[in-house]
């Protein structure tokens, strides 16, 4: 005899006489996208504050400082959070935190062009030095950035990159190695380009650095998107032929 209920369907079979009951849930866990795993942290870390930034700041009129602090908070949660909860520093959250701070100190250099345009140099060189610093760490910060493009939010290559990170595969020397590098690569291109914009500030006319500051942001990105290569397509690699290793169940 069986009979359903509202809620997991419940099957009652007689077996010698005995009744035997069984619980079946009505749908299946659904498995958490890798990829949306993989971009939840730039999301709340990066893309939030600064999209909190420029929503402040240029369309409800809040002023520079105003705007820097309130979109500080989520960086600043999510740190605290990190510390409190899991004994660990979250790096994207905490970079993110000391761009803005670094950035309301430097909110009352004003009355001169010069500083200004050196200001934005000073708020680069924070990430540069984070990035590079993650690097010393041995947790580097550009590797969060790049999983997604590498595993595409293909389950087999999201855990091929995990146990390749964490040193349980083959070929994780080389992985790790190629990691350091893609971040070094990206720190030093930001940090080149912070000099070259603080430099311009100071011996360019300002006319010129106020269209030449974006060039260098511009060439910086473009630098550390093509010289990166040399340290992602190994990665790539790697991943690809650890997710094609069969794994014991």
């Amino acid at each position: 005899m069986s009979q359903t209920l509202s809620a997991p369907a419940v099957t009652t079979a007689a077996v010698s006489n005995t009744a035997v009951t069984t619980v079946a849930p009505a749908t299946a866990e659904k498995a958490a996208n890798p990829l949306a795993s993989a971009l939840r942290p730039l999301v709340l870390d990066v893309a939030a504050p600064l999209a909190g930034y420029y929503l402040l700041h240029s369309a409800f009129g809040m002023s520079e400082f105003a705007a820097l602090a309130w979109s500080g908070a989520v960086p600043a949660v999510r740190t605290t959070l990190g510390l409190l909860r899991e004994r660990k520093l979250n790096l994207w959250a905490s970079m993110m935190l000391g761009v803005n701070v670094v950035g309301l100190a430097l909110t009352t250099v004003t009355g001169d062009a010069r500083l200004m345009l050196a200001k934005d140099g000073a708020v680069s060189a924070t990430i540069a030095l984070a990035i590079l610093a993650s690097v010393l760490l041995g947790r580097p910060l550009m590797s969060s950035a790049l999983m997604p493009f590498l595993t595409r939010g293909d389950r087999a290559r999201s855990d091929a990159w995990h146990r390749l990170a964490a040193g349980r595969a083959a070929g994780s020397r080389s992985f790790r190695r190629h990691e350091r590098l893609f971040s070094t690569i990206w720190g030093t291109a930001l940090l080149t380009e912070c000099v070259a914009r603080v430099v311009g500030a100071f011996t360019l006319p300002v006319s010129t650095m106020a269209w030449l500051s974006t060039v260098f942001l511009v060439g910086a990105i473009a630098a550390g998107s093509v010289l990166g290569q040399i340290a992602a397509d190994p990665m790539e690699k790697l991943v690809r032929a650890e997710a094609a290793r069969p794994t014991d169940c």
